[in-house]
């Protein structure tokens, strides 16, 4: 790879990169059609074809290729979560992402930081510490730390009595992590390429045909598609998609705001959240800082920046670095978040055969997408649920059988 890229630079450019996945022709039918081209869906497809032999697909997207909240998150992954439910789904998750530079031959810069959850009051010390040892009995690495240890892994943390919210406590978790996710869409969709995937761009999905309670058909901007698997991997337009079904989601969307600074040098190794300022922030690989905080309290499918969310957002980080005050934002956007009731997915079978869903991630979607992709495939393959996401069934809300992740999240919502 080093003498490839020196060979580049010496002909100053004039050799052309080879294409990252293919052009192709739409066809009037598919095996399985996937609507939505970020992480989840090309991570579905990419298992699909590697894993069980399935390369018939089409992975359809209204924009590009992770246009949508792969391209919009903060890129932050960890496996702390609150059910044990949620905990063994975003284990899995993360270990998938710490091989996966190996598994699809592509640097992701996975980089595994640490990952600090702070705790203000008595009431966030009491659920750091239960979900310290939900971890624990998980087999996740996560335990309450002090400040005293707190400023060791974040030395500019303002830890003093000064603040309106003074540190009492952090949920530590090491293997906590980054990674570039335009990188991780790029490399799943290459490798699903070479396995005979088809990806379409500007490929926008207006409608879906059913009949008898059976999927047959995707109607696209570009013509119609003749299909009997349809998954629906769309994120905050997932309640769009299907409407088009005719199945109903219990599902919100909100727009979910961030921005990153000016680049810095090297400072912060840790990935920093405080639920009660409802903020986090981490420095990436070139040394911006990037930063977000809970999602907007209005629903809608609105991708701009706002003011008021950025003077929120730069007082509450102060509070916690004030040595931070002279730097500058450098760019600010939104991504669109599908909020269930109990802030957990839903993955699986509709009542419409053929129709699959796998949305409702809220703020969790980018740290779930190889883990929820690997087992979709199994069930499109296998026609049954996987035990790791059967608690995520669409029934579990007629059911009673919530998966309560809400103290999970890693800022207020």
């Amino acid at each position: 790879m080093t003498l490839e890229i020196i060979r580049r630079g010496l002909l100053n450019g004039h050799m052309p990169l080879p294409r990252m996945w293919h052009d192709r022709d739409m066809k009037d039918r598919y095996d399985v059609v996937i609507v939505g081209g970020g992480v989840h869906g090309l991570a579905c497809a990419y298992y699909l074809a590697k894993n069980h032999g399935i390369t018939d697909i089409a992975v359809l997207d209204k924009g590009y290729i992770g246009s949508g909240g792969s391209g919009r998150n903060t890129t932050i992954l960890r496996a702390n979560y609150l059910t044990p439910e949620g905990v063994d789904f975003y284990d899995e998750s993360l270990r998938l992402y710490r091989d996966l530079s190996w598994e699809l031959g592509f640097n992701v810069l996975f980089s595994e930081r640490g990952h600090l959850t702070l705790a203000h009051t008595d009431a966030a010390v009491r659920t750091s510490r239960r979900r310290a040892e939900v971890n624990q009995i998980q087999g996740v690495n996560s335990r309450l730390i002090w400040p005293d240890e707190i400023k060791r892994l974040a030395p500019l943390i303002d830890i003093s009595d000064h603040p309106r919210y003074p540190i009492m406590a952090a949920l530590y978790h090491p293997p906590g992590a980054i990674i570039r996710h335009d990188a991780v869409v790029w490399a799943y969709a290459r490798e699903a390429d070479k396995r005979g995937v088809h990806i379409h761009m500007n490929a926008e999905v207006t409608g879906i045909d059913v009949e008898a309670g059976q999927v047959t058909g995707v109607i696209t901007r570009r013509g119609k598609i003749k299909t009997g698997t349809v998954l629906n991997a769309t994120a905050g337009w997932c309640t769009t998609i299907a409407d088009m079904a005719g199945v109903s989601l219990p599902i919100v969307s909100h727009p979910l705001q961030a921005c990153v600074t000016e680049p810095l040098k090297p400072w912060l190794d840790a990935i920093i959240v405080s639920g009660s300022l409802h903020v986090y922030v981490s420095q990436s690989d070139r040394g911006e800082l990037v930063m977000g905080a809970s999602i907007d309290p209005y629903t809608s499918y609105n991708m701009r920046g706002t003011l008021d969310f950025l003077e929120g957002l730069a007082g509450h980080i102060l509070e916690l670095f004030p040595s931070l005050a002279n730097v500058r934002i450098m760019r600010q956007w939104a991504g669109i978040c599908d909020m269930t009731p109990d802030f957990s997915p839903v993955i699986g079978f509709t009542p419409v055969k053929g129709f699959l869903v796998d949305v409702g991630w809220g703020t969790y979607g980018f740290k779930a997408g190889p883990v929820s992709g690997k087992r979709m495939a199994e069930l499109i393959a296998t026609n049954r649920v996987p035990d790791l996401i059967a608690p995520f069934r669409l029934s579990r809300f007629e059911e009673g059988a919530l998966v309560g992740e809400k103290g999970a999240a890693s800022v207020g919502h």
